[in-house]
């Protein structure tokens, strides 16, 4: 009889998870609050059903956790801990593409004690990220060395034939949480000295970095690196840096954004009318409304008229009478709006994944450069790049764990030789593949 997964949300990364885990013939149930977002990947399959949940409700919840083998939560990062508890109730393993939070750490004797598994971070920001990293440490220490320097670099951007915009960037779903990202504070190592970023520095914290096959990128750091250096085991790191890719000048306008406010969410404004530069003038600079926007700027952030950051702006349509697209928000809720107008996947366009690795190893008797690269690109009119990497790993996660390839208890994430290798090698017959050098 086929096992049966449950799958809790039918976001825009569930399809490739669905199509792989149908087509390895189990018994799938995809939920989503929204009926037809998972009907729309149902009815691609005869052994995929369709359920409308709202997971607030505890009963309903539990009665599909109950009647499966194995629960997957594409759900927000929030509300992963809830189902996981479910799943220790029942026995029944779990897998998210989420970082482990305190509360879902928390759970680990639980979980051992229900003799399951709870598999987090298997996606690729985090996943492939981890696994393709581990990969080259172990490595590294079965050779008799140690790694003194690493630097791991990832993007999603577009394809270099839909690279259209002067901001060298597209959304396929709401811009709202990479604008909120980009106030985040930052903190990494650098030949042996801790950095700290404030986030409304982070965008001039940036460099260059040149990746064969894939060209030039601006990258700029990614959180707390630090945690990794426990978790990854490396005792003897001298740089831990995390960073994010972006196409060339856009650290430069997005400092310039940030010094404007706009990722702000404290101050929301009701009735909104008027241009989006009388916005900007009056609720954002908070000056008269008929004062030249463009002047303004190039005076306060000392910006030459040709300024490619200004032409930027132009576009998106700051400087002429472009009406405010919102009635109700804050300065990041207007910027949503306008770049989800401007700046989204049309159809049939690719996008591409890069993810990067920069190693130093030492040994008694040299020192070695290695780097570790996956260069992916959407299908054109099928799955994103985005999509394909967060949930294959996921799925084929599901699927080792339910052929009892992967034996083990407890909140994990996928750091070990027993995880990892059945993945990546898996992730390869599916066309997703990570380049190791060593120089």
């Amino acid at each position: 009889m086929a096992k049966k997964v449950v799958i809790f949300g039918a976001g825009l990364v569930t399809k490739p998870m669905v199509d792989y885990l149908a087509n390895h013939k189990y018994d799938i149930t995809v939920t989503d609050i929204v009926l037809e977002k998972a009907q729309a990947l149902a009815k691609l399959h005869q052994n995929v059903k369709a359920v409308q949940v709202d997971i607030q409700n505890e009963i309903q919840v539990e009665k599909l956790i109950e009647r499966c083998d194995l629960t997957v939560s594409l759900l927000p990062p929030e509300m992963h801990p809830e189902i996981a508890r479910k799943c220790i109730k029942y026995g029944k393993h779990m897998v998210t593409t989420s970082y482990i939070s305190p509360a879902m750490k928390e759970l680990d004797d639980a979980a051992k004690d229900a003799g399951i598994i709870i598999l987090n971070e298997i996606g690729v920001d985090p996943g492939i990220d981890h696994m393709s990293a581990m990969k080259i440490f172990h490595h590294v220490e079965n050779e008799g060395g140690k790694i003194v320097s690493f630097m791991s670099y990832c993007g999603g951007l577009p394809a270099p034939e839909v690279n259209t915009n002067p901001f060298g960037y597209k959304f396929s779903w709401s811009p709202k949480g990479v604008l909120k990202a980009a106030g985040n504070d930052a903190r990494f190592m650098k030949d042996g000295k801790i950095c700290e970023v404030e986030g409304k520095d982070l965008f001039k914290n940036y460099w260059f970095v040149n990746v064969e096959g894939a060209g030039t990128f601006e990258a700029y750091p990614n959180r707390d690196s630090m945690g990794y250096v426990e978790l990854y085991g490396l005792k003897h790191l001298k740089t831990m840096y995390r960073g994010t890719f972006r196409n060339i000048s856009h650290c430069d306008t997005w400092y310039i954004m940030s010094q404007m406010g706009f990722y702000k969410e404290n101050e929301i404004f009701e009735n909104l009318e008027g241009t989006v530069k009388e916005f900007i003038l009056e609720k954002m600079l908070k000056t008269d409304k008929d004062n030249c926007l463009k002047m303004l700027l190039m005076e306060k952030y000392d910006l030459p008229e040709e300024s490619v950051i200004l032409k930027k702006f132009e576009w998106l349509g700051f400087f002429d009478d472009t009406p405010v697209p919102i009635k109700k928000g804050g300065a990041v809720d207007v910027l949503t709006a306008i770049m989800l107008d401007k700046m989204s996947y049309e159809e049939g366009e690719r996008d591409l994944l890069v993810l990067h690795h920069q190693f130093i190893a030492e040994y008694p008797n040299k020192t070695q450069k290695i780097t570790s690269t996956m260069i992916d690109y959407g299908i054109p009119n099928g799955d994103s790049s985005m999509a394909r990497t967060v949930s294959l790993p996921a799925a084929i996660g599901v699927h080792m764990i339910l052929e009892g390839k992967i034996k083990l208890t407890g909140v994990y994430m996928p750091i070990l030789p027993d995880i990892y290798n059945l993945v990546l090698q898996e992730l390869e017959n599916l066309d997703i593949k990570v380049v190791e050098r060593f120089y």
